[in-house]
């Protein structure tokens, strides 16, 4: 009887702890389930947190894309001249004169293809009655199909010479640009057409281009003979040529020639006048030292451009020069040119400069120099500048 007492509160024990277990079994699973819903919750705002995160990244990303594909620039010089015309005083120069201020446009629309313009103000003023003019002196398309080989379309700078496609005034020692470039090659020189550069090896590349040529007037000057892609007439175009050499450091080598069929363009009562330019550069660079030298001749056939001495148009210079840091440097150039070197008459023009830049900053440089002009001109004097890149 009492084994029986015993065995019966034992299950009456057993079960009650049983029951007990079983609810709270059931409580902590509840509890369970409800701490996985609060993760399962935890979770998915974690997943939609990120996915906007991302989202923001990636508009950030293309909203910078977007603003670095698109680029501006420019560059701008004022000069003040001081020049004596020693043989007729009413010729003297004395002026200042904000010559140029350009801004640059470009866009990368993909990394193998990209827009850049040039568009300038000079002389401050344009329009009716005023010295100045606005010129748009660069706007193209230009694409790689390969790493070799680039090309062109549109309106560009021509590839000949030193300064006619590098030409802001930090690059180039003197406060105007060399009088042998300007009336020989002539820069700043552009057209239309098309353009191929192709990189044949390292340091070897050759240019090529066709594009609109010049149309010059009964004067037979070729730098007014420049129409600036302004309604030009096309009815002779001109096919330009360029190979240059940039393996060994601190050397430039560079050869350019153009072919045009008619510079007078079919100009009515004017016989044909098929021209050629030849133009040959060299620049060596060792430490601060740098030596520039150019020689350009033009060739022009027919009768009128004879009768003239202007058949025959060339020019050159050398340039030494030393930049003692990255602040100061000095120079001397000597010029001669003659765009009437067909004439038996001596009508050479010689100019000597020798003159300092400063740089304020690599983009931002003062000028000063003084020039002396002999030969079939006699005039001499300084010139100051200030100039600027960005």
């Amino acid at each position: 009887m009492k084994k029986t007492l015993i065995a019966s509160a034992l299950l009456g024990l057993f079960a009650s702890q049983t029951a007990m277990a079983s609810d709270e079994t059931a409580e902590l699973r509840k509890i369970i389930e409800q701490q996985q819903q609060v993760l399962k919750d935890l979770e998915k705002r974690l997943e939609e947190t990120e996915k906007r995160v991302e989202q923001t990244a990636d508009a950030t990303e293309a909203n910078a894309s977007a603003k670095s594909a698109t680029t501006i620039g420019g560059y701008g010089e004022l000069h003040y001249n001081n020049i004596d015309n020693n043989a007729d005083s009413s010729k003297d120069k004395t002026e200042m004169d904000f010559h140029r201020f350009v801004l640059f446009f470009g866009h990368e629309f993909t990394n193998k293809t990209r827009f850049f313009s040039e568009l300038e103000l000079e002389h401050s003023l344009a329009g009716e009655g005023k010295k100045g003019e606005v010129e748009l002196e660069q706007a193209y398309i230009e694409h790689d199909f390969t790493d070799a080989i680039t090309a062109k379309a549109g309106l560009f700078l021509m590839p000949v010479g030193i300064i006619n496609e590098t030409h802001e005034p930090n690059t180039f020692y003197g406060v105007e640009r060399n009088p042998v470039e300007s009336n020989i090659v002539p820069s700043t020189w552009w057209e239309g057409g098309l353009a191929v550069n192709l990189k044949a090896a390292p340091g070897l590349a050759f240019d090529a281009a066709i594009t609109s040529g010049l149309k010059v007037k009964d004067d037979y000057n070729v730098r007014s003979g420049r129409q600036k892609v302004s309604n030009a007439n096309a009815d002779a175009l001109a096919y330009t040529g360029r190979v240059k050499y940039t393996g060994i450091a601190g050397l430039e080598l560079a050869a350019s020639a153009q072919y045009q069929s008619d510079l007078t363009q079919g100009k009515d009562g004017v016989d044909e006048a098929s021209a050629t330019l030849l133009e040959a550069h060299g620049i060596y660079s060792i430490g601060g030292f740098t030596i520039k030298a150019l020689y350009a001749q033009w060739n022009i056939d027919g009768a009128e451009a004879e009768l003239l001495g202007r058949d025959s148009q060339k020019g050159w210079y050398i340039e030494p020069s030393y930049r003692f840091n990255d602040s100061f440097g000095i120079f001397a150039r000597y010029n001669e040119w003659d765009n009437e070197a067909g004439n038996d008459a001596d009508t050479t023009k010689k100019l000597t400069s020798v003159g300092i830049n400063y740089w304020l900053h690599e983009n931002v440089v003062f000028k000063a120099d003084y020039e002396k002009q002999s030969g079939a001109l006699d005039s001499d004097g300084f010139n100051l500048g200030v100039g600027y890149q960005f």
